[in-house]
């Protein structure tokens, strides 16, 4: 499909939907939406509920971008019911979107593709187990984002308040060791590396004030890292999209150590793309600015059916 022949269709850019991360996809869409309709597309925005077979109908859309992120959105519920109406998408399919939306299955996937992951353990609502591994340890939701849910535990004390937090969002949580490391995230682009870049938090980690508050952050492009360790990691994420099927677009978030051990947390495939996102940063880093990006995303091998 060529740029003009895109610009004919109608293309609903699906934000909002029912997740905790509701308010950030709204901005995510908004951001989008803004920018396809100012380059002549024939954009509208579609905030997404239950009745979205009904929602695209009505707006006859024939492309979605999705800007959705968390549950239904980015766990490839949406992309299940695009899929069924025939109705072409960007972004990673259901396979793929499920797996990177699930840290504890996506795990196993990233451990068998050579990846470096923490030590972890899984606990289901209910369960009491003690922990194989000491504190520090990353509590959090085994599926959802953003950092929602996510506790740093340092004294053993404060563990059960810190799994009833995350247990609000999911019956299932994940329980890692504590890895002290910079905060790397790689910008892919149809299974390509863009840069990394690297997070300074304000906060005790990058939690979810840090990533939608401004100033809460900073950005370093490219990331502080020797070279041969930078490309390792442009590598990994590679590596990560890949052993996932992901398609499209992603980012790929690491931690990594003093050592130069890269330790990935996870894939995130619909990034956001409000003014403080990182994927469109890494591309402006590249020399993509983000009307290019849209475009390319729209182009590429990220929207199928």
């Amino acid at each position: 499909m060529t740029l003009e022949e895109l610009k004919k269709k109608k293309i609903g850019v699906l934000m909002g939907g029912l997740s905790a991360e509701r308010e950030v996809s709204l901005k995510s869409g908004g951001a989008v939406l803004a920018t396809l309709k100012a380059k002549g597309y024939r954009a509208v925005g579609i905030d997404v509920n239950r009745d979205l077979p009904g929602q695209l109908s009505a707006d006859a859309i024939e492309i979605a971008f999705v800007a959705l992120h968390g549950r239904f959105g980015e766990d490839g519920s949406v992309q299940g019911v695009l899929e069924l109406m025939g109705i072409p998408y960007t972004g990673s399919g259901v396979l793929a979107s499920a797996l990177a939306m699930d840290k504890v299955f996506s795990k196993i996937v990233f451990r068998s593709a050579g990846l470096t992951v923490a030590p972890y353990q899984v606990l289901r609502r209910g369960e009491k187990r003690p922990l194989s591994f000491a504190v520090p340890a990353v509590v959090k939701p085994a599926r959802e984002g953003s950092s929602v849910g996510v506790s740093i535990v340092k004294d053993p004390a404060d563990m059960d308040a810190a799994l009833d937090e995350a247990f609000r969002y999911d019956d299932q949580v994940l329980v890692e060791r504590f890895i002290d490391g910079r905060e790397v995230q790689v910008g892919i682009l149809h299974g390509k590396a863009l840069g990394a870049i690297e997070i300074v938090p304000k906060n005790e980690f990058y939690d979810f004030e840090a990533k939608y508050t401004p100033g809460m952050a900073e950005h370093i492009l490219p990331a502080r890292l020797p070279a041969q360790i930078y490309a390792e990691v442009l590598n990994a994420g590679e590596v990560a999209h890949a052993a996932l099927s992901c398609d499209g677009y992603s980012r790929v978030d690491f931690l990594v150590t003093e050592a130069g051990e890269a330790y990935i947390l996870e894939v995130n495939t619909l990034p956001g793309m409000t003014d403080l996102s990182l994927l469109p940063e890494i591309a402006r880093g590249a020399g993509i600015d983000f009307p290019e990006l849209l475009e390319r995303i729209l182009l590429g091998s990220g929207l199928k059916i």
